[in-house]
């Protein structure tokens, strides 16, 4: 068994991965401790995933949601009943390298200002996958907005997330307002605002796949709801004038891009990178409206 630190509560919502949570929770299993606990959080799943957790790993706790609740809501659901003082979110298609969560532990314990901590991501090929940001979308137009807050990591990758009990309930949780995507954004910076610092685990390596439970969505579809995420995002944290300058540069970009695309369409009729970015310009200028 794992080390005896610090207790965590791994939460993992999972919607329709069912082949990809059984490979995550088979990578957690050797590496819990007495007191550490998971449980896991699934949206309404058409392919048996709760019933696999029943099934195959009674250590596991399960919540089953009637309808998809959304990544923020079960997040918070699983908070309500989680024990632990260190709160590891993690999502059904990432999976933990050996020593991951020892490595959690005592960075957590070593480090009393971080609220919340990302984790080394790698790609399925074992290539680095990016999972931090030093800034927060279009900042420039902020001004000094964020100057002054605590660390210098803006943010990081809500697909592996070390939260510390006290920073999360502080803020409230994750908010329920963002179905999915801008979660782990909008937390991040909460957690800044309320005096925590935002870390990143390099020791605690987790490999992440990516993308799983929207494989069936259309990239027009994923595309406008993390447009729409963003807004929601610039809505509750940027001032209004940031707000109107961010949509100018987007509209303006956009009509741009659209102008060169059909050009570029009309030599090129068959070239469907082309049409695929004109689709997205086109969304752009819609919703930057």
């Amino acid at each position: 068994m794992g080390s005896q630190r610090q207790p965590v509560s791994m939460i993992i919502v999972s919607y329709n991965t069912s082949d990809l949570l059984q490979a995550c929770l088979n990578s957690i299993k050797g590496q819990l401790g007495d007191e550490d606990e998971v449980i896991v959080v699934d949206n309404a799943s058409s392919d048996g995933s709760y019933q696999i957790v029943e099934k195959q790993y009674p250590w596991a706790k399960g919540i089953a949601n009637r309808e998809n609740v959304g990544f923020a809501r079960a997040n918070n659901q699983a908070l309500s009943i989680a024990n632990g003082q260190i709160i590891w979110y993690l999502n059904p298609d990432a999976r933990l390298y050996d020593g991951a969560m020892d490595a959690a532990k005592k960075y957590m314990e070593d480090n009393v200002q971080i609220g919340l901590a990302g984790t080394a991501l790698t790609n399925p090929d074992g290539s680095y996958q990016q999972s931090l940001e030093m800034t927060y979308p279009s900042q420039r137009y902020t001004g000094d907005l964020f100057d002054g807050l605590p660390g210098e990591i803006a943010w990081v990758m809500g697909s592996s997330m070390v939260a510390r009990r006290e920073a999360i309930e502080q803020v409230g949780g994750f908010d329920e307002r963002h179905f999915l995507y801008g979660e782990d954004l909008d937390l991040c910076l909460s957690i800044r605002k309320a005096g925590w610092a935002i870390g990143f685990i390099e020791s605690c390596r987790v490999l992440h796949v990516g993308g799983q439970s929207e494989r069936d969505t259309p990239p027009a579809t994923l595309l406008e709801k993390k447009m729409m995420a963003e807004l929601r995002f610039f809505g509750k944290h940027y001032p209004p004038a940031a707000i109107r300058k961010i949509k100018r540069k987007n509209r303006i970009q956009a009509l741009w891009r659209l102008a060169t695309l059909r050009l570029q369409i009309l030599l090129q009729p068959q070239n469907q990178t082309a049409a695929a970015k004109f689709l997205k310009y086109r969304l752009t200028r819609q919703i930057y409206q």
